[in-house]
């Protein structure tokens, strides 16, 4: 069946479902999310006109569908430029993500996500989450195995919450062009804050990162005898 799509980009192009095929979810590194919302959710926003009747699913089919999702077994994915322009593609993007327990390798660039904090995944090693819009480190999912972490382009105004990844054996950590990035003595921050980080903005970790921030201030300062 096809039906009008709710973003702009793709408002000349229409939803396809493909039935009775053998692919599976951990199969796919690069698939497409956006799923259109239910009948009863178009019928309660009144829009049921932009969707033609669908046959009833049973439990039994519900099932075989998250079975053939096996999202659960994805080692590496790629979930970037969903598109999602319809809060019900965001609700079912989370859907996914919560069943996420084994990816290693995470990208989800570019989806206007906001919040994740709900989130977790318990084994990610890497994860991007470039050009969104994250505001602080507290709306990131939690990765307790998390080794590289990029969140550049996002609006990240301070380093507020950095500290969380004290206990985490992250390594590389970019924040390019975030709000923060313009905060004085910045690395000496980061690092002071994270003191096994090893790479900050593509940048290895210098001498003069390790000096503590205040010590700099220490030296400004004019003794009155």
């Amino acid at each position: 069946f096809f039906f009008k799509l709710p973003s702009d980009s793709f408002k000349y192009l229409g939803w396809c479902d493909l039935e009775e095929h053998g692919v599976r979810g951990d199969q796919l590194r690069c698939p497409r999310v956006r799923e259109g919302p239910s009948e009863e959710e178009l019928f309660f926003r009144k829009e049921e006109y932009t969707l033609r009747r669908r046959k009833q699913v049973t439990d039994t089919e519900k099932w075989e569908k998250r079975l053939q999702e096996n999202w659960e077994n994805c080692a590496e994915l790629n979930l970037s430029f969903q598109d999602l322009g319809d809060l019900y593609q965001v609700e079912n993007f989370k859907r996914i993500l919560r069943r996420l327990i084994r990816v290693e390798k995470l990208w989800l660039v570019d989806n206007s996500l906001t919040d994740l904090s709900a989130i977790r995944l318990p084994r990610c090693r890497e994860l991007n989450v470039n050009k969104n819009h994250f505001t602080s480190f507290k709306q990131l999912p939690k990765i307790p195995q998390i080794q590289h972490l990029s969140l550049a382009e996002n609006n990240i105004t301070t380093l507020s919450g950095i500290s969380d990844f004290r206990h985490t054996p992250l390594e590389s950590l970019i924040l390019k062009r975030n709000p923060c990035e313009f905060q004085e003595r910045y690395r000496q921050l980061v690092f002071s804050n994270l003191p096994n980080l090893k790479m900050l903005d593509g940048i290895p970790k210098l001498p003069e990162d390790c000096s503590p921030p205040a010590v700099r201030f220490f030296y400004r300062m004019c003794t009155i005898l």
